[in-house]
């Protein structure tokens, strides 16, 4: 809908008269009489226009203003949630959207049914939104859509040069009161990204408090605002900054212009330019997101972040097989009840081989040590790796190998050969700490030269990844979170985080925490071993996160002798798939708790955990078809406040009117498999 006002008096007047005639609803009529009979001194008049877009459902709407600066609101259900917010965009210094001219406005809407390549939490995702693009006097235009699932904005440009450099982008997220917000704050550009989410007052944040994605804001009444972006690509990723205000901005990390290599991994920027990407004076520029969500619950379905994504850029997507992985770095090794050594070798790795192949598993994973560092085609040589792969498909179990990302950038191209060679299925690529254009440039590469070879990638070291798995189907994971590796050194790793992450960090996409920990302790009991790691909460909140967690390749981070000698646990790990057809969340809080239901063809998967706070939950059975159904359920143990792998196993029968009370100790969980 289009409002106008046209910066003249006598046409304001008629135009404004004309708007109370028509009750607020300009009509094509009065415009042309105004054009028509309205003359204004000093040549033709210039529509400064304001624009109205609304979500398909008229939930949410955006306003947008162009007097002067490109400014626009957001409403939910008629209340303000984001006042005044800019965007502009300096290229070749010349800044897009001051004093902006439109010269076409041009709507449409798109609603329809996507399957995607790997189901993350559906087998069928609705995408259904309206779009409002202003094409501006300049060459460029701005793009707005508003979904149910909330609104974005991004920049396109055909500008004549076929290179351009960008020196800045504004974008600010201007809330109309000082609300609490979920803010993973950050030291320096050059980071994993793995933070807590701490809550704080906006004002609190200072302009150089940095943050990564998603901040979410609490906009009161259950609202909550997440913001993030979505398809970036040849350009930095999006950080955040505090105004010291209402707000949040948008911060970019510089153009590299020196790296300097420390160690074989830690490759950093020791000089910047003072612009932010170099890039294609025609295209369009990364989606600036926000999820609006009515209960909390709802940001684990959110879909935003995955429906910006440029679609898929591989045609054959058959080889990409989701799966469980036996991991081989967090437990350190620890198997026992063998008569041969353990460590970084061939016999150790075809333990965890064995161990995969007998139950179902799809993976393991040769972690850090298995190729002299700083050369990936050296293989220490306690590996036998043509012995062991080919002992891995006789098990019909996948290798996937982990490597640092400079040394692979330095031989991308003959070490993939290499390994395409001996039938790798896949890498884990660690340690970037970046997201310049320079990294993200890289992401794109290495997922392209993977797929050539029929390879899965899962990248550790940046979270910017996670918002390309529509793009990249073999990007499989990605990790840019605190997960369960931070209890080998810390306590920072525990409920109350571990319960915040579904509300925020995985709403950008899938999250490599690498649950699974065998030994669980208490708040008193634990300690950070780094060589014979423990978790945080209990038995059953670890089991909870197969359920709870977007992960669709997943890890079983402890000893595959710590799973043997727990055939129970087994049960319900062995068959447990990594992709769903269908997720409902049941119930959940924002840091306190969650319960979510899944489904996998006919079988559905609940998991809940808490925080500290013990609590009931009731399990609402209604998700589930007509008919009767045998529920596995694992539940916290009586003693499980100060043993923490303390649990119980029963079977009991549901169906859809079964609403069952469930105990979760401290930090505790529950999860069940429900079969027809």
């Amino acid at each position: 809908m289009l409002r106008s006002t046209w910066g003249c008096p006598e046409l304001d007047r008629v135009w404004n008269r004309e708007r109370k005639i028509a009750g607020m609803k300009p009509l094509l009529k009065s415009v042309m009489l105004i054009l028509a009979f309205a003359p204004c001194v000093g040549g033709t008049a210039v529509a400064e226009s304001e624009y109205e877009l609304r979500s398909p459902d008229n939930r949410i709407e955006i306003r947008i203003r162009t007097t002067g600066r490109i400014q626009y609101d957001v409403l939910l259900k008629g209340k303000t949630l984001l006042r005044d917010s800019l965007l502009s965009i300096n290229i070749d210094h010349k800044t897009l959207g001051i004093e902006p001219m439109v010269l076409a406005a041009k709507e449409r809407a798109v609603d329809q049914m996507i399957e995607p390549t790997i189901r993350q939490k559906f087998a069928r995702i609705h995408e259904n939104y309206r779009e409002l693009r202003l094409e501006m006097e300049g060459g460029y235009a701005v793009v707005f859509r508003a979904y149910n699932e909330g609104v974005a904005y991004r920049f396109e440009t055909s500008l004549p040069q076929s290179q351009v450099k960008v020196y800045g982008e504004e974008s600010s997220f201007n809330f109309t009161d000082d609300y609490n917000v979920f803010y993973p704050q950050e030291d320096s550009f050059f980071s994993h990204n793995e933070r807590r989410y701490v809550p704080q007052h906006l004002k609190a944040i200072v302009p150089a408090s940095l943050a990564t994605l998603p901040a979410v804001v609490d906009a009161g009444d259950g609202v909550k605002v997440a913001i993030a972006e979505s398809d970036v690509e040849d350009y930095p990723g999006l950080w955040l900054r505090g105004t010291s205000g209402n707000g949040l901005a948008a911060a970019f990390p510089p153009y590299p212009l020196k790296e300097t290599l420390e160690r074989d991994r830690d490759f950093k920027v020791t000089e910047s330019a003072d612009y932010i990407a170099v890039t294609a004076g025609t295209r369009t520029f990364p989606w600036r997101a926000m999820g609006i969500v009515e209960r909390d619950g709802d940001l684990l379905t959110n879909e935003l972040v995955w429906l910006l994504e440029k679609p898929s850029q591989l045609q054959d997507t058959s080889w990409i097989k989701p799966g469980k992985v036996a991991w081989d770095w967090w437990n350190a090794n620890n198997i026992y009840g063998v008569d041969f050594k353990a460590g970084i070798n061939t016999q150790t790795y075809k333990y965890y081989v064995d161990f995969a192949s007998k139950y179902g598993l799809q993976y393991i994973i040769l972690d850090e040590g298995w190729y002299k560092l700083g050369n990936l085609l050296e293989v220490v040589p306690e590996i036998n790796m043509e012995e062991l792969t080919a002992y891995a498909r006789q098990k019909n179990v996948g290798i996937i190998l982990w490597v640092v990302w400079k040394t692979l950038d330095d031989r991308l191209e003959p070490a993939l050969d290499e390994f395409a060679k001996w039938g790798i299925k896949g890498i884990k690529v660690d340690f970037m700490q970046r997201s310049d254009q320079l990294l993200i440039n890289y992401y794109y590469k290495v997922c392209r030269e993977a797929a050539k070879r029929k390879m899965l990638v899962d990248f550790h070291g940046d979270q910017k990844p996670a918002t390309m798995t529509r793009t990249w189907p073999n990007l499989i994971n990605v990790e840019g979170v605190r997960g369960l590796e931070w209890s080998k050194w810390s306590a920072e790793t525990e409920p109350e985080h571990n319960v915040t992450l579904p509300f925020t960090r995985m709403f950008l996409g899938p999250m490599d925490y690498t649950p699974g920990a065998m030994l669980n302790a208490s708040k008193r009991s634990f300690a950070p071993i780094f060589d014979r790691p423990m978790s945080l909460g209990t038995r059953c909140h670890q089991l909870a996160m197969y359920v709870v967690y977007d992960a669709p390749l997943q890890m079983l981070a402890d000893s595959p002798s710590n799973y043997l000698r727990e055939p129970e646990i087994m049960e319900f790990l062995a068959p447990i798939p990594t992709e769903w057809d269908d997720t409902r969340v049941l119930d959940g809080r924002i840091a306190e708790y969650v319960a979510v239901a899944r489904r996998n063809g006919h079988d559905w998967y609940v998991g809940a955990m808490t925080n500290w706070a013990p609590r009931e939950l009731e399990i609402d059975f209604s998700f589930l078809p007509e008919g009767n159904f045998w529920a596995d359920t694992y539940q916290d143990g009586e003693n499980a406040d100060r043993y923490g792998s303390d649990y119980k196993k029963a079977k009991i029968q549901v169906n859809r009117t079964t609403k069952l009370k469930v105990k979760l100790a401290p930090g505790g969980g529950w999860a069940a498999r429900v079969l027809p």
